[in-house]
C-alpha cells in the first residue's frame, strides 16, 4: 500500500447548522459542495484535504464532556503562526488551551466545536516565533 495524502476527515456533530457558523463563518474554512445525501452535512476544503460533517445526534463518537482535553480524539490543522492563531480564535470567542512546549515537538492550541469535537492547531515548535 502507498499512501499519497489524508483526504478527508469526518465528524458526527449535533446540530449542522451550529456546526457550519462554527466552520464556515468563525474558523472561515471553505465549504464545498457536498452530493445530494439523504442526511445533513456538510464539507469544507482543509488545506489539501476535507472536513465532513455528518449530523448523527446517536453517533458513538460524541463527546458528551465540554471540557478541552488534548488526550481525547481529535484532527490537527497546521497553522503558520501560533500567536496569531491563538489571537484568531480568541477574538472569535473560541475557548483554547495553549501548550506551546508540548512534549510532542509541536506548539499547540485546542479547542472545541460545538459539539464538543476537539481540534488541534499547530506548529512545529522549531518554528515557534516568540511573541513580542
Amino acid at each position: 500500500m502507498k499512501i499519497s495524502d489524508l483526504h478527508h476527515v469526518s465528524l458526527a456533530v449535533d446540530d449542522i447548522e451550529e456546526a457550519k457558523y462554527f466552520y464556515g463563518a468563525l474558523l472561515g474554512f471553505s465549504e464545498l459542495k457536498r452530493p445530494d445525501f439523504d442526511f445533513p452535512g456538510a464539507w469544507y476544503q482543509v488545506g489539501n484535504s476535507q472536513l465532513h460533517l455528518i449530523q448523527n445526534k446517536e453517533a458513538e463518537t460524541l463527546r458528551s464532556e465540554n471540557k478541552i482535553d488534548s488526550r481525547d480524539g481529535h484532527f490537527a490543522i497546521r497553522v503558520d503562526d501560533y500567536y496569531q492563531t491563538v489571537e484568531f480564535l480568541k477574538g472569535k470567542g473560541i475557548e483554547i488551551v495553549q501548550k506551546p512546549h508540548s512534549k510532542s515537538g509541536f506548539a499547540q492550541i485546542f479547542c472545541m466545536d460545538p459539539s464538543n469535537n476537539l481540534i488541534e492547531f499547530n506548529v512545529d515548535q522549531k518554528n515557534l516565533k516568540e511573541q513580542e
